[in-house]
């Protein structure tokens, strides 16, 4: 057998530049100009997004970012979204959702190193697609830079979250290569037609019966967020009999909280759609997401809620949801604005993410629970707050107020705090540390509940590795969450 050893050695440096945060997978193949692309059918026109506009309230700006990003945009939903538009029938409605013509294969073995068509790519590909992620991501970091200019608090912050990141990457490295070469772990699964439209699927060992799944919309302040990120939490979950669906979305300056929440309700709706095809229980799906994930999984299920009970035209159901997983998310905008500011997210950046200071409460669902009728409210499934006590990235007051203001109008609410633990502590720093987890226990006792033979299987469960040792000490004092 021949062996490429310059494409392997190219998609092993590619690799490596993932796991050090320089790249980002999702979008390779955005600019196909750099190397040579397969000939797009006649038919298959590319996707544009629309340009983004300034909201009135921070008049110019965001100018010079839409104008970036418009360039951007085309470049990666033209390669990426052009080249797959044909296995998606447009549904029409509001978000203008997608959805496959028919059920969706799904192969575990990992997709890395494969062209578009599933053939494997070659030398000069690799380096092309390495040059133009360079090329993409450099280009919006630069424009995110110019937009946050130079200040104190966002550069202290990077700064320790590089150190941080660090102090933790010996246990990021066996999570990376858990990610990239593990069977169970399915890559970049396409659920729509924007560039940022893809999902990873964490696949259990027993294929024996179908399992319970759950929809993760990963954090990362509207503007870092990445599938990825959900890798811990998916092994974790995996390991006990679950299958978990990371989605994607376009993060800000490439979208804005519209095409977020767009996103995620696509995202949501390929899970409850496609469930039984890769193994999943239709009748146990649950939505979870963390920090900016769960204001944006919120926003996506409080919508949907509205929607359904005013009978609007809707492509799932709040009802497919048996239970949503709040953690440490921010549920009321309007009061956390100055909060983040102190933080290093300036008002002027933020305000243009949450579209304007007029739109706020619409992005609040703590605001948008309360002005909504009974009838969605009852329509909501389980929420599960989960948040810690000195959490100073977001309150765990953000957590507790959404719990009341729930109950008050009807809905069934459970809220639990770690006491002691921070924005990182319950997300990363626990599972890095090995052990029984608190927080994943909390969320499997609630996915099994009403299984008594995953009960017991909990119960023999071995142990998860220690992946982080000393380190972790430090790295908590660096957080800069």
């Amino acid at each position: 057998m021949v062996v490429n050893w310059g494409a392997a050695a190219t998609r092993a440096l590619i690799r490596l530049l993932i796991l050090a945060g320089l790249l980002r997978p999702g979008l390779l193949r955005s600019l196909p100009f750099l190397a040579p692309a397969r000939p797009r059918p006649p038919e298959a026109e590319p996707l544009r997004s629309p340009p983004l506009t300034p909201p009135p309230t921070a008049t110019g700006t965001l100018s010079a970012v839409g104008v970036a990003m418009q360039a951007a945009n085309q470049d990666s939903s033209g390669a990426e979204a052009g080249a797959e538009a044909e296995a998606f029938v447009p549904r029409g409605g509001p978000h203008g959702l997608r959805r496959r013509a028919g059920p969706v294969p799904i192969d575990s073995s990992p997709r890395s190193g494969r062209a578009g068509d599933g053939r494997r790519s070659t030398f000069r590909e690799d380096v092309g697609h390495a040059a133009a992620e360079t090329y993409l991501v450099t280009g919006l970091a630069f424009t995110l830079l110019g937009y946050l200019g130079i200040g104190y608090r966002w550069i202290s912050q990077l700064i320790a979250l590089l150190v941080y990141a660090v102090l933790l990457m010996p246990g990021f490295i066996k999570v990376g290569y858990y990610y990239f070469f593990s069977s169970q772990v399915c890559r970049s699964v396409v659920y729509g037609d924007q560039p940022r439209n893809r999902l990873d699927l964490y696949i259990p060992r027993d294929h024996s019966k179908s399992s319970p799944v759950v929809a993760f919309v990963t954090g990362g302040a509207w503007i870092i967020g990445y599938k990825a990120w959900g890798a811990l939490l998916g092994r974790r979950l995996a390991e006990r009999g679950i299958i978990v669906a990371c989605i994607d979305y376009r993060n800000f300056p490439q979208g804005r909280i519209s095409d977020m929440i767009s996103d995620a309700s696509e995202g949501i709706s390929f899970v409850c759609n496609n469930a039984v095809s890769y193994g999943g229980d239709p009748n146990k799906i649950y939505l979870m997401g963390q920090s900016a994930g769960a204001h944006i999984a919120a926003c996506a299920l409080l919508e949907q809620a509205v929607k359904e009970s005013k009978g609007e035209h809707i492509f799932w159901n709040v009802s497919q949801i048996k239970a949503y997983f709040g953690l440490s998310g921010g549920y009321n905008i309007q009061n956390l604005v100055d909060h983040f500011h102190e933080r290093g997210l300036y008002r002027s950046i933020f305000l243009s993410i949450m579209e304007g200071e007029e739109s706020l409460p619409r992005f609040s669902p703590e605001i948008f629970a309360k002005k909504s009728s009974a009838e969605a409210i009852s329509l909501l499934p389980q929420i599960v707050l989960m948040h810690g006590t000195e959490d100073y990235s977001i309150p765990s007051s953000a957590s507790e107020t959404l719990a009341d203001v729930l109950k008050q109008t009807g809905g069934k609410v459970k809220l639990h705090l770690y006491e002691g633990k921070t924005h990182t502590d319950v997300f990363l720093q626990d599972p890095l540390r090995g052990g029984r987890d608190k927080l994943v226990e909390d969320v499997i006792s609630v996915i099994h509940a009403d299984d008594a033979n995953a009960r017991e299987k909990d119960a023999l469960a071995p142990t998860p590795e220690r992946l982080v040792y000393w380190q972790i000490k430090l790295a908590r004092r660096i957080s800069p969450f």
